[in-house]
C-alpha cells in the first residue's frame, strides 16, 4: 500500500510540529516532483521518491535532542528507524520502505550518487538549502558544477541563481 501524502503529512508533523521544517520538506518535495517528472521517473517511483522527500529531515528533531546537533551525520542516523516507525503504520512494501530508509540515511552523501532517486533528493534538497541557506553565488556555483546532474535539476539552479 502506498502512503497518503496528505495523512503522512499530518504523521510527520505528529513526531515535529516545526513549520519551518515542514515548508523545507515541502519544498524539497515540489522540487523533486517536477525534476522527476522532467526526468521521466516512472509514477511507482516518484511516488516514494516523493515519500522519501517528506521524511528525509525526520531525524532532526531527536538528533538535537540526542547529541545537541542538527549535523547530516547525526540526521541520517536517527532519521531512518523514524520513517520505518512512520511507514509501518501504511502497512508500506517492505523493499519501499527500506529505500526510503536508505535515502533518509543518505542524503547528505554526494560522492558517488548513482541512482535517479538519490541524485533528484540531494538535488531538491540543495536547491531549497541555496536559498533558504542564502548561499552566495559561489559556493552554489561550486554545487552547481560537483553536484547537479539531471537536466531539470541544474536548469532550475541556473535559472533561480542566475547562474
Amino acid at each position: 500500500m502506498n502512503p497518503n501524502l496528505e495523512s503522512l503529512f499530518e504523521d510527520i508533523l505528529a513526531c515535529d510540529p516545526d513549520r519551518r521544517r515542514a515548508n523545507h520538506f515541502l519544498k524539497v518535495d515540489s522540487y523533486a516532483e517536477l525534476i522527476g517528472v522532467a526526468e521521466g521517473m516512472p509514477a511507482e517511483d516518484l511516488h516514494w521518491l516523493r515519500v522519501a522527500c517528506f521524511l528525509h529531515d525526520i531525524g532532526i528533531k531527536p538528533s538535537i535532542e540526542k547529541h545537541g546537533s542538527p549535523g547530516g551525520q547525526y540526521q541520517q542516523v536517527e532519521g531512518p528507524p523514524i520513517a520505518g516507525d512512520i511507514l509501518a503504520t501504511y502497512n508500506c512494501p517492505a523493499q519501499r520502505v527500506d529505500r526510503v530508509k536508505w535515502l533518509i540515511a543518505h542524503h547528505h552523501e554526494y560522492a558517488d550518487i548513482r541512482d535517479l532517486d538519490h541524485r533528484i533528493l540531494v538535488e531538491a534538497d540543495f536547491l531549497v538549502n541555496c536559498d533558504e541557506g542564502g548561499m552566495a553565488k559561489p559556493a552554489i556555483q561550486s554545487v552547481h558544477d560537483k553536484i547537479f546532474k539531471t537536466a531539470a535539476g541544474t536548469g532550475m539552479l541556473e535559472t533561480l541563481f542566475a547562474l
